[in-house]
């Protein structure tokens, strides 16, 4: 994988969408959305090494949950800031926002469980009162 170090490298949308798990139809939408700018060689797309880590950015932002949106956000002030001092206040702002979605979610979950596992024991209880055996697992509805 030493080829990736070099920054004048450029990789064609195959190369790209094997190397990141992603389809080159997935690459072409988030081309559309502005997210990414490839260059041409004639009708060919090619990606430089900064394309590259562009969509390593999204595909992680996207990994993580956060909106195409927000991800292009980020991506704006990574371009307009070299430093990233812009970019870090955002970054910990959309990471605490992401976190407290999925704290709710878990939470949601929790008690989705809970009330899942109190209508089965309450339905065991009613088959065992009614000499109903219970199916085997796997046998659902």
């Amino acid at each position: 994988m030493a080829h990736h170090a070099d920054p004048d490298r450029l990789f064609s949308i195959t190369e790209l969408s094997q190397e990141l798990g992603v389809t080159p139809r997935a690459i072409r939408f988030y081309e559309v959305k502005g997210l990414l700018d490839p260059k041409r060689a004639g009708s060919t797309r090619v990606y430089t090494h900064r394309d590259r880590g562009r969509l390593q950015i999204i595909l992680r932002g996207k990994r993580l949950g956060f909106s195409l949106a927000l991800i292009q956000k980020y991506l704006d002030l990574y371009d307009a800031d070299p430093t990233r001092k812009a970019q870090l206040p955002h970054l910990l702002a959309g990471a605490r926002q992401r976190i407290a979605e999925l704290e709710a979610q878990r939470a949601d979950l929790e008690l989705t469980l809970e009330e899942l596992r109190e209508i089965e024991q309450m339905t065991l209880e009613a088959m065992r009162r009614l000499g109903v055996r219970e199916p085997t697992r796997g046998s659902g509805p």
